[in-house]
């Protein structure tokens, strides 16, 4: 029922929503893996959909740590606070994510920021501002983590946002392809 839905946001909005299929699990475990939790104590998830990462981030952090997920398809967040009550899901845009942190947690920043978005799909504009949201909500020496389909490489987007990952942040890196994906995907990293 979860995949009809997610399609379903797709064909309703393709360019929020990156993707016809949720990741399958071997891309989650991968992104959750590359985002290195156990001892970040603030954790946010960007475009968390129907919460397949989600599941894999929960039991990879430490039990006093706290998830925000920031969901902009409201039929997304509400499944969201179903499945996973114990997640702060915030229905709005990742561009503010530090009044989102500041509202809900008390605090400016977070240990990591594990992203679902699709970055190769966004204008260049967009791009800047979503990473300048990462930037300001991110911790020195915290974590950026989000995946890519195979072909976003040889999207202009795509390119674009490889460069940009790479002039924001002191350290990156890439998992390999995780062939066990529709599309097949993997993931980018940078520490700030």
């Amino acid at each position: 029922m979860q995949a009809i839905k997610f399609f379903k946001e797709f064909l309703a909005a393709p360019v929020h929503v990156g993707a016809f299929a949720a990741s399958s699990s071997y891309l989650a475990e991968a992104t959750a893996s590359a985002a290195e939790l156990e001892e970040a104590s603030v954790v946010v998830e960007f475009g968390p959909g129907t919460g397949v990462i989600t599941r894999k981030i929960l039991p990879k952090m430490r039990q006093d740590a706290r998830l925000m997920a920031i969901e902009i398809r409201e039929d997304f967040a509400k499944i969201m606070r179903e499945k996973y009550p114990e997640v702060t899901t915030v229905h709005g845009g990742a561009e503010e994510t530090a009044k989102h942190l500041q509202e809900h947690f008390g605090v400016d920043q977070c240990d990591c920021i594990v992203s679902g978005l699709p970055w190769a799909g966004f204008e260049e504009a967009l791009q800047d501002r979503l990473l300048d949201a990462v930037d300001e909500a991110l911790k020195p020496g915290g974590r950026f983590v989000t995946y890519t389909y195979f072909q976003s490489p040889l999207l202009p987007g795509g390119k674009r946002f490889r460069h940009k990952l790479r002039e924001r942040f002191s350290e990156t890196g890439e998992t390999s392809m995780i062939w066990l994906n529709l599309p097949p995907a993997f993931v980018y990293w940078g520490v700030k």
